[in-house]
């Protein structure tokens, strides 16, 4: 074997060896007999698949403070900032931010990101920027991109088109931002639209869906029931959902059982969420963040986004996966064993399965994509943000970390500290 780690702890808390032959995982068991041209003692750290982040916005990324800086915090400021500086944007400027982050995304182990990208500047250029971008960056990071009509399918008379131009230039998936158009009925038909369009093409759709506190904002019913008119399961994700946060339970009840029912996959976004949301309220201010433990439990996918970094809406974030995780846990009050754990598929395996990533995982015969981190299960490493001692992209280490480490100077005390329970 070119390389073999051994001593490994799985995410789903086995002990294991994993065997690399080139490019792809060749075996993983305990104690395997083969040798490898290269071994890394992992002595009991975790090893997981890549984090993946469901949704990202790289076209604004790194952006923070142009033109100025988001005075209210509230999500409408920041769609008019984007709107400010979408006409000083160049391209190069773009690229090189996008280039920045996806260096921060792969330090920290994160190698799939799914992105979109606004299509309502008539010079498309931020989908040529994201385009060149995705290409330098495929060697070592996957990366789709959502056609996204940030100002509304139908209140922006040349989103439609703008949308299928980027679509025939290499575009992935098709994004859409109902509750932005002017009325529920005008909402309604551009989920209707796109999804035509979407079945149509043999796309993916992954919309911007009631990222509001309106109860009445209802788009993923729509969304949910063109998925199933049009045979779109398992294809589908709705973002956000955060009107969900403010609905009644009885209309609950009845949603969550026909988002389920079409496949339909939802992705929060903790980090934005839980600071964009609530704006309006006084006290008690509501959590801003889609039922997470109740979309579980229907069994629908939940992954969690990281959504924005340094940019209009959020001036904070690194592109740490165990971040979003982290605060996720604690704005769905999922502080169970197992729900834990849930938070932490929810930045790695989940998003995975909804991006439709081939080859991901730790079975013999996925790409050898892999992450050791410094802690002992999934849940240390959310509680501790763990670092990640190595990086693997297809079986070649692309970065490493030291294990965090403090010193102390105390009388009787131990002089090493690593924050780990136990050692």
């Amino acid at each position: 074997m070119d390389l073999v780690i051994r001593n490994a702890t799985l995410p789903d808390g086995r002990q294991a060896d994993i065997a690399i032959d080139g490019a792809r995982i060749a075996d993983v068991g305990a104690r395997l007999p083969c040798s490898g041209a290269r071994e890394i003692d992992a002595e009991g750290d975790l090893v997981t698949p890549p984090f993946v982040d469901a949704h990202f916005h790289m076209d604004a990324t790194l952006s923070y403070g142009l033109p100025r800086v988001n005075a209210s915090g509230t999500l409408l400021e920041g769609i008019a900032l984007w709107g400010e500086l979408k006409p000083q944007l160049t391209q190069d400027a773009l690229v090189e931010r996008a280039m920045q982050y996806c260096d921060w995304a792969v330090a920290r182990g994160l190698l799939a990101i799914r992105t979109h990208v606004d299509v309502c500047d008539d010079r498309l250029l931020a989908v040529e920027a994201l385009l060149d971008v995705r290409r330098r960056v495929a060697p070592y990071l996957d990366m789709q991109l959502v056609a996204f009509p940030q100002d509304g399918l139908l209140r922006s008379p040349a989103a439609f088109g703008n949308l299928k131009r980027a679509i025939a230039m290499g575009v992935d998936v098709v994004g859409g931002i109902p509750h932005f158009e002017r009325t529920m009925a005008a909402g309604a038909e551009s989920v209707r639209l796109l999804c035509e369009f979407a079945a149509d093409k043999g796309l993916r759709v992954d919309m911007h869906c009631d990222e509001s506190d309106d109860p009445m904002s209802r788009h993923i019913e729509t969304l949910a029931a063109e998925t199933h008119r049009l045979g779109l399961h398992g294809r589908v994700a709705g973002s956000h959902l955060t009107s969900m946060h403010s609905m009644d339970n009885y209309y609950a009840s009845k949603l969550l059982p026909l988002i389920a029912e079409s496949g339909v996959a939802a992705i929060a976004n903790p980090l934005i969420n839980i600071t964009l949301q609530g704006r309006h309220d006084s006290y008690p201010k509501r959590r801003g963040m889609t039922r997470v433990p109740e979309l579980l439990a229907a069994g629908v996918d939940v992954a969690f986004g990281h959504d924005c970094v340094m940019d209009p809406w959020y001036g904070l974030g690194s592109g740490d996966m165990l971040e979003v995780a982290h605060m996720g846990l604690h704005v769905a009050q999922m502080t169970g064993k197992e729900a834990m754990h849930q938070c932490f598929l929810a930045v790695t395996e989940t998003p995975a399965r909804i991006l439709g990533l081939e080859g991901y995982g730790l079975a013999p015969g996925c790409h050898a994509d892999l992450v050791l981190l410094d802690a002992g299960s999934t849940v240390e490493a959310i509680r501790l943000r763990a670092a990640r001692r190595l990086v693997l992209r297809r079986g070649q280490v692309v970065s490493e970390a030291p294990r965090a480490r403090a010193s102390l100077a105390l009388p009787g005390r131990p002089r090493d500290i690593d924050f780990r329970l136990g050692r």
